[in-house]
């Protein structure tokens, strides 16, 4: 709450201090520099991107702001709307006028980051995906369950042999020769 009332304090001073510019009162175009230099000089310098061509920029919006201060509406924009339109629009007509817009060069830019996968990516592994789906559909019936249940499942070689119902060293054998023959299959082009 206390927040709001500086907030609306500040705005009424500003509003303020503007038709009183507006009447050509220095002290209160004084009041306005004090209160908004920072802000409409951050707002140069972003648009600009060097400090002395922001510095040009923020004595025009000042002159711009004296000759102006009289036609302010408060009931338009919020006076720091206003200003920082006038000072955005300043530094834009700059680096228009300039004809170079600030650039550097590719291999400098900022990576962007892209988590997805390339087509190519996703190409490729739905075609191992396909393909390994094959070569366990290839295998013989106890292999391929015994991997796919390990692997998929997440059950261990004791759990396996346990529910088949077979010793641990049997279980144990279909699984690696089961991968052996995986091995092979897949490694075929």
């Amino acid at each position: 709450m206390l927040y709001r009332l500086d907030a609306d304090a500040a705005r009424a001073t500003l509003i303020e201090a503007l038709r009183r510019t507006g009447d050509e009162d220095r002290a209160a175009f004084q009041d306005i520099y004090r209160l908004t230099s920072a802000k409409l000089f951050g707002i140069c310098l972003r648009i600009c991107g060097e400090r002395a061509g922001a510095e040009d920029v923020l004595h025009e919006v000042y002159l711009t702001i004296w000759k102006r201060a009289g036609a302010f509406e408060p009931g338009r924009a919020s006076p720091i709307s206003w200003l920082a339109t006038i000072a955005r629009n300043r530094a834009i007509d700059w680096v228009r006028a300039r004809g170079v817009r600030p650039t550097q060069p590719m291999a400098e830019a900022a990576k962007i980051a892209d988590e997805a996968p390339d087509q190519l990516s996703l190409a490729q592994r739905d075609e191992m995906s396909r393909r390994l789906h094959d070569c366990l559909d290839a295998l013989g019936d106890r292999q391929r369950d015994a991997i796919r249940t390990a692997f998929f499942d997440g059950m261990t070689y004791a759990e396996l042999a346990d529910v088949k119902g077979v010793p641990l060293g049997t279980m144990k054998s279909w699984v690696r020769r089961g991968l052996m023959q995986l091995k092979e299959c897949i490694g075929d082009d």
